[in-house]
């Protein structure tokens, strides 16, 4: 082992209790290493040496193992923020948008996740203008975060007499939850704003001010939360929230900067390209990047996207 792996398992908190064992390993080597410059006792010292590297040997791996795991939790986190938001065509985007996040959320229900909506702003045919759905669960990350971008509706909406086909956007974001943060916070950049949290909920929901929205005045970013029951609670998971936002706006910068590097792969950070369209006269959902269709709007919509998942994951390998 080099000093700079020693370094890097013993600032870690899940390998540094190992690399105490490995130093303990080192001294009583350097006492075995001695006892071997005696003849009388080098045979005795050899066998020990021998079981001594056979331990360094297996605590290095084990600390290797352990560093690759916790870098692949970090790369591909177990929580994400999904973010839908109306595009182009008024109250139709708007019950589109609502579609595809009951989508997400059937979809977390199949595989076994937890979700819960941490913030939501209706329209007045109850579709969303937006909604923020916080998930839970193993390799939901991983899973999902192919599906950032604008997806597109066709279809004739129930309220057109002509039935002439409508055009409508509505846009996804995932957002990973790292526990490791790639950008800082200043205090100074944000503006924090208290209001009381909208829809049922009791006396709390009516005259308490837990609902928080954080402005990153810098860069315009704005975060809003209204799920938890407390103030700071909210105000803590707005911050969490506006540090990944924050770290995609970097990633997307860092990945425009490498657009040669990156042709002809499949894009996973650009929330303006348009991915998807859900045309629903011919029953078919085309994925522009994969170039892929698949039949069934209905039921992919109610939450069977196994299919979808696993073209990209395929896709990833």
């Amino acid at each position: 082992m080099n000093q700079s792996d020693i370094e890097r398992y013993r600032h870690s908190h899940k390998t540094a209790f190992l690399v105490d064992q490995y130093d303990e390993l080192k001294k009583k080597e350097l006492e075995l290493l001695s006892m071997a410059e005696d003849p009388t006792m080098k045979s005795l010292a050899d066998e020990e040496l021998a079981l001594l590297h056979t331990r360094q040997e297996e605590l290095m791996l084990e600390m290797e193992r352990i560093l690759k795991v916790d870098e692949e939790q970090e790369e591909f986190p177990n929580e994400i923020v999904l973010e839908v938001r109306a595009g182009t065509g008024g109250e139709e985007a708007a019950l589109f948008a609502e579609e595809l996040a009951v989508m997400y959320e059937r979809f977390a229900d199949k595989v076994g996740w937890q979700w819960r909506t941490i913030n939501e702003s209706q329209s007045s045919l109850g579709g969303y203008k937006e909604v923020s759905i916080e998930i839970r669960g193993k390799d939901v990350f991983r899973k999902l975060r192919f599906e950032t971008g604008v997806h597109r509706v066709q279809r004739i909406p129930a309220t057109e007499k002509s039935g002439r086909i409508h055009t409508s956007t509505a846009s996804v974001i995932i957002l990973p939850i790292r526990k490791k943060r790639k950008v800082e916070l200043n205090p100074a950049d944000l503006e924090i704003e208290f209001s009381r949290s909208g829809g049922a909920g009791g006396q709390n929901v009516n005259k308490v001010e837990t609902a928080v929205r954080i402005i990153h005045t810098p860069s315009g970013i704005d975060v809003r939360c209204t799920s938890e029951r407390s103030q700071q609670s909210n105000r803590e998971k707005a911050l969490t929230i506006l540090q990944a936002k924050l770290e995609q706006v970097e990633e997307e910068r860092a990945a425009k900067e490498t657009t040669d590097a990156r042709r002809g792969q499949v894009k996973t950070a650009d929330r303006s390209e348009k991915i998807r369209t859900y045309n629903f006269p011919q029953d078919r959902i085309t994925d522009h990047r994969l170039k892929e269709s698949w039949s069934n709007i209905e039921h992919i919509l109610a939450g069977d996207l196994f299919a979808i998942v696993a073209a990209f994951e395929k896709e990833g390998e």
